[in-house]
């Protein structure tokens, strides 16, 4: 009796596994709508951070521009009085 529950938990798990298998594979046309859909995703992903970085660059050279300005207004500022 043993033997016969074992054998048909074991044929249950089994038929499980490939059909647990066989939903896993995809078709060549849908991995490449999925690599298509990745590459679009990592694109835009990278053009928000390319434009993030280019705004703080933009605010870091103002701050640099300003800072510039005021230091050259003091060394004048001191150099007549």
């Amino acid at each position: 009796m043993k033997r016969l529950v074992s054998f048909l938990l074991l044929f249950v798990l089994a038929v499980a596994g490939t059909m647990a298998a066989k939903e896993q594979r995809i078709s060549p046309e849908e991995n490449a709508r999925q690599s298509r859909k990745a590459a679009k995703k990592q694109q835009k992903f990278l053009n928000k951070a390319n434009k993030k970085q280019n705004k703080a660059m933009k605010k870091y050279a103002k701050q640099q521009r300003k800072a510039t300005k005021k230091a050259n207004k003091d060394l004048a500022a001191r150099r007549r009085g």
